[in-house]
C-alpha cells in the first residue's frame, strides 16, 4: 500500500465513510492516476478538467458517474492533500431529471397476483404497503415489526439511519392472506423472532421477483407507488394520511 493510498484510507475511515464509498473512492483515484501514468499528487486542476471532459467524450459516462469521479477527486485533494479546490473550475455536470413510470393500481394488482409463492407475494405487498427499500427489507427481522402500533422499525437504513414506517398489514385484521403478523411469531418470514433476518434473492428489481405468466405485464425501470391500503389501494397522494412518504408518492 502506497503512502498516498494509506493517507486517503485513513481520512475516509476517520469520517466513518461506508465500505462501499471507501472502496469506490479508492478505485476512482487509481483510475485517475492510471489515465495520466503519474502519481495523483503530481496532477493539478488542468489534468482534472481534461479528465472530466474525457469521461464524457471518450468513456461515455453518465452525469451521475462523472459526479462520483469528481466527488472522489474533491475528497482526495481537499482532505488528503490539503489543497484548495475550486468548484468554478471543476463544476458538477447537470443532470437530467425524468419522471419515473408509475404503475397503475391494476398493474400493481397484476404484479402481486403473479407471485409464484405466498413468500414472494408477501415481499411484493410489503414493499408496496410500506415503501421500504429492497435492502432494508432483506435485513428486516420479525422482532422489528410492532403489530400493536402497526409500525415497522427500519434499522440501519440509507445513510445508516433508523426510522419507523407504517405497517398497516401487521394487525389481526390484516389484508394479507394468513395474517402474517398475527398467526405466528415468524409468519411467512423464514426466521426465528429476534434472530436471523429475511434473506430472499432481492438482487433484482421488485418487478422481476414474480414469475411473468402470459397475462403479467413486462415492466422495467418502474416505480411502485406506496399506499397503506394494499388489498384495494386508493389513489396515492401526499395529503392523504394513509400514504407513506416515498420517492414515488
Amino acid at each position: 500500500m502506497t503512502h498516498l493510498r494509506k493517507m486517503m484510507l485513513e481520512e475516509l475511515q476517520r469520517r466513518h465513510y461506508s465500505k462501499a464509498t471507501t472502496g469506490r473512492y479508492i478505485r476512482l483515484i487509481e483510475r485517475f492516476a492510471q489515465h495520466f501514468h503519474r502519481s495523483p499528487d503530481r496532477l493539478g486542476p488542468q489534468h482534472i478538467r481534461e479528465y472530466q471532459a474525457q469521461l464524457f467524450t471518450r468513456h461515455k459516462l453518465t452525469p451521475g458517474s462523472v459526479t462520483n469521479h469528481l466527488c472522489a477527486l474533491r475528497f482526495f485533494y481537499i482532505q488528503t492533500l490539503k489543497r484548495p479546490w475550486s468548484i468554478a473550475e471543476t463544476p458538477y455536470p447537470k443532470k437530467r431529471y425524468r419522471l419515473p413510470t408509475i404503475l397503475s393500481q391494476e398493474e400493481i394488482a397484476q404484479l402481486i397476483e403473479a407471485a409464484p409463492t405466498p413468500f414472494y407475494r408477501t415481499i411484493l405487498m410489503t414493499l408496496y404497503g410500506t415503501g421500504v427499500r429492497r435492502t432494508e427489507l432483506t435485513r428486516l427481522k420479525v422482532s422489528d415489526i410492532d403489530s400493536r402500533r402497526m409500525v415497522m422499525h427500519i434499522q440501519d437504513g440509507k445513510g445508516h439511519q433508523d426510522r419507523d414506517v407504517r405497517a398497516p398489514f401487521c394487525s389481526k385484521s390484516s389484508v394479507l392472506t394468513g395474517d402474517v403478523c398475527a398467526k405466528s411469531p415468524s409468519g411467512y418470514f423464514p426466521a426465528t423472532a429476534g434472530t436471523a433476518g429475511i434473506t430472499p434473492p432481492m438482487t433484482r428489481r421488485p418487478t422481476t421477483l414474480a414469475l411473468r405468466p402470459p397475462a403479467a405485464p413486462r415492466l422495467r425501470n418502474v416505480s411502485i407507488p406506496t399506499c397503506s391500503a394494499i388489498a384495494s389501494p386508493p389513489t396515492c397522494s401526499k395529503p392523504a394520511p394513509t400514504c407513506t412518504p416515498s420517492r414515488s408518492c
